[in-house]
């Protein structure tokens, strides 16, 4: 189910000189793509993307993290136990630990979490969308007032349905 070998990764953001290792795992919303540096996760991508990267070195966290999403994705876990490194925005991370702090099978708005930053549902919002590290941040279970909201994962909305639907978070949906 896993697939993992190191190299130099394709991501521009990455740091020079930095290597990332990457771990391919199969699941039910397709092929999904870890990437590791420094002993935490950075990304996780799935869709179009996964062709750029190829599987690295295996590590010891790589092969926890695919255990983990596989435990997930079969209703095993309800919440990932893994070193992240978040957003290096103050406000992207912050958003990201409302995100991490939302129970698995729950939701809350952009406008909740604005509320306990004090700001707006559309910042709130862009930081999700801007989240690298969706399903391990659970940024689908964060919702727009009036429905949904957007996702920006691959397969977008229709894939933050079969999240949802998942955990049981959106009862409309079941």
């Amino acid at each position: 189910m896993t697939n993992l070998s190191q190299a130099a990764s394709p991501d521009p953001s990455a740091p020079a000189n930095t290597v990332e290792h990457v771990a391919h795992v199969e699941t039910p919303i397709g092929l999904v793509v870890v990437i590791a540096r420094d002993g935490r996760i950075t990304r996780l991508l799935w869709g179009r993307e996964t062709s750029d990267y190829t599987p690295t070195e295996e590590t010891e966290l790589l092969r926890e993290a695919a255990r983990q999403l596989v435990d997930y994705f079969d209703g095993k876990r309800t919440r990932f136990d893994l070193p992240l490194e978040l957003s290096s925005s103050p406000f992207e991370r912050q958003v990201q630990e409302k995100m991490l702090a939302i129970p698995y099978g729950e939701t809350r708005t952009y406008g909740d979490i604005a509320k306990e930053l004090d700001t707006y549902g559309q910042p709130v919002g862009q930081a999700c969308g801007a989240n690298g590290i969706p399903i391990i941040v659970p940024c689908h279970r964060v919702l727009s007032a009036t429905g949904l909201g957007g996702f920006s994962g691959a397969g977008g909305v229709e894939t933050k349905i079969q999240l949802l639907k998942h955990e049981g978070g959106f009862p409309f949906l079941l």
